[in-house]
């Protein structure tokens, strides 16, 4: 990758947008994500499924029984799908409780509360709700106190009186996602030299956290799979892509721009440029 001599920072407005991935049984976990997690199916075609909660889409699935899934490689960690109310967070972990889905951890990250768990193909899901930016702490309090147990009475006493489930709400986004890379180092000059995020915190040597705006975290990647794993398969389970959405169409053509003189090739795809990381994984740009 070649260096980037004049800085660039994306817009605080900068957000994510569709997860897209490759599954190999397709009506099994179009079914997981609409009846476990409340995702409608926006559409559907053959071997593949749009889903989100009635806007715009958060998440495509792409059907492929025979795609590989080695072990080790690069791809996804999990990707975090977040609703705006506290009561919101607490339907969503009574309804897993009440369709007896496997989690696997209940988590306070100090700036949000988490559910984890994975998908029936071994894709990880992070679940969560964001407390009020003002009650933040500082990233280094965060790395220093490391995460707390999830206030699980706390949620079950906002379900008195709360409205049936009936899915998982409108408002309902992708704040992040978290990959399994290689090497930090190329990944950081990468999210931070060409798309422009910003680094908010770090487990040095292990983890590091970026993101626009001053959010806890957009993209975050780490080397919990190995150090110099090889690329995810792109034709494998898992990761197809995901979305960087941009404000504008000139912010665009700079990260492109900037891609290109790194040494990052754009390709052209139905839903907007796509390039890939330094571990392979694929970022589509498109422009609210």
């Amino acid at each position: 990758m070649t260096s980037l001599a004049v800085p660039f920072t994306a817009h605080d407005d900068t957000h994510l947008g569709v997860v897209h991935l490759t599954v190999r049984d397709l009506p099994k976990l179009t079914a997981y994500y609409r009846d476990n997690l409340g995702l409608r199916v926006h559409r559907e075609t053959p071997g593949f499924a749009a889903m989100g909660t009635g806007g715009a889409d958060l998440l495509h699935l792409t059907g492929s029984p025979d795609a590989p899934r080695p072990a080790r490689t690069s791809g996804l960690y999990h990707f975090c799908l977040r609703v705006p109310e506290r009561r919101d967070f607490a339907r969503w972990l009574a309804h897993l409780a009440e369709t007896q889905t496997p989690l696997a951890g209940l988590v306070d990250h100090r700036f949000a509360e988490a559910i984890y768990l994975d998908d029936p193909e071994g894709n990880g899901i992070e679940l969560n709700w964001d407390r009020p930016r003002s009650e933040w702490p500082d990233p280094s309090i965060v790395i220093r106190l490391g995460n707390g147990r999830l206030d699980t009475a706390g949620l079950d006493a906002l379900m008195d009186g709360a409205a049936p489930w009936t899915g998982a709400p409108p408002e309902t986004d992708v704040s992040h996602i978290h990959l399994h890379v290689g090497n930090l180092d190329e990944a950081e000059r990468f999210y931070t030299g060409v798309i422009g995020l910003t680094r908010i915190m770090d487990f040095p040597g292990q983890a590091v956290f970026t993101s626009a705006g001053g959010y806890h975290h957009h993209v975050a990647f780490n080397v919990w799979n190995g150090r110099n794993i090889p690329p995810k398969p792109e034709d494998g389970a898992g990761l197809r892509s995901y979305t960087i959405v941009l404000v504008s169409d000139a912010e665009r053509h700079t990260i492109l721009d900037r891609a290109a003189t790194a040494g990052f090739a754009a390709t052209e795809t139905p839903a907007g440029p796509l390039l890939r990381d330094p571990a392979g994984n694929g970022v589509i740009l498109t422009v609210a």
